[in-house]
């Protein structure tokens, strides 16, 4: 065979894994399957949440992606484990709605996502304004064509104390957006990590007009801000929580709303949230009892757990679950 007959050299194919991503809605499928593609990731997507009974779908692939919407529980570890799976990545920075210790004991390593924070620090601003404002009031009236004043009027934020429990990357974006309003900054971590002004969790809460909460969800801050903290708050004080609902005793929280002395509360995660956000009951009575009672004050904002919910940190949030899965099957992650 001449040179010019030689057979031409072959290319070795790339590497590729599959990945089994559950919960997944048609947005996050299509950056999914873009993304995929340039990772070297065969994905197998589905629309249904992880559970016992679906867990079949991820047989042959060592890791799967799941959502943060439904609780993940035992018989679905399991299930997941008998399939040959040993790693899942939460597309999410929480770990509550998964028992970390149960997977590990079943031979499976769990992860979180990093994802943008200016997504939930932008919406917490936006939460603390309306409330403050009485936003919700003003936009009803407005929607029946009443357009008179409020009789309350609003705050300004450079009058206001501000504690922000829990200065993880969320609750910094939200102290650096703070500043440009000019009011007091009062911080309160486990683990100070920067120039803040810490202070004892009670002191935070005797001196702030607005305590906005980002600390992560464990059994130690379950019902941080219970019925004695709630009791300590200042006189027509404002509740801001873009974290988990469970750290605030929701009853507690009712109490103080319907009772006068808490000056309102703006909530984008709410305790039992599961099963009740993230879908539509214009047709049907809410479950939750507390829900209703928070909706029917005026000076209460209710959103479904949509803070993260923007182009940027979904984006994030798709790329880096397949890198955590990329890094698990080169023996590179870091759990």
């Amino acid at each position: 065979m001449t040179d010019s007959q030689q057979a031409p050299a072959r290319t070795r194919a790339p590497v590729t894994i599959g990945v089994t991503v559950y919960g997944c809605a048609p947005d996050e499928a299509a950056l999914f399957r873009e993304l995929a593609v340039h990772c070297g990731v065969t994905p197998t997507i589905t629309e249904a949440a992880l559970s016992e009974h679906n867990a079949g779908l991820a047989a042959g692939n060592r890791c799967v992606s799941i959502g943060h919407k439904t609780r993940v529980d035992g018989a679905a570890l399991r299930a997941l484990s008998r399939a040959g799976v040993e790693y899942v990545s939460t597309r999410s920075v929480g770990y509550n709605h998964i028992d970390v210790e149960y997977a590990k004991s079943v031979g499976i390593t769990v992860e979180n996502v990093a994802y943008s924070p200016d997504s939930v620090a932008d919406y917490t601003l936006m939460l603390m304004l309306m409330v403050i404002r009485d936003a919700k009031s003003v936009l009803r009236k407005a929607d029946v064509h009443d357009y008179r004043l409020n009789d309350v009027r609003g705050k300004e934020l450079r009058d206001l104390t501000v504690g922000v429990v829990g200065t993880g990357r969320i609750g910094v974006a939200v102290m650096d957006r703070l500043r440009g309003f000019g009011c007091r900054i009062v911080a309160h971590d486990s683990v100070p990590r920067n120039s803040a002004d810490y202070v004892p969790l009670d002191e935070l809460l005797q001196v702030s007009d607005i305590i906005t909460l980002h600390t992560p969800l464990t059994a130690d801050t379950h019902h941080l801000l219970d019925r004695q903290r709630i009791a300590r708050l200042k006189r027509g004080a404002f509740v801001v929580n873009t974290g988990r609902g469970p750290l605030l005793d929701t009853e507690a929280l009712v109490r103080g709303l319907e009772s006068g002395r808490l000056g309102g509360a703006a909530l984008d995660v709410l305790e039992g949230e599961e099963g009740v956000f993230y879908s539509d009951h214009r047709d049907a009575p809410l479950r939750s009892e507390v829900l209703s009672r928070l909706q029917e004050l005026p000076n209460v904002v209710i959103s479904p757990h949509t803070a993260y919910y923007t182009d940027h940190a979904l984006s994030d949030t798709v790329e880096n679950s397949l890198v955590n899965c990329l890094s698990f099957e080169s023996g590179n992650h870091h759990g």
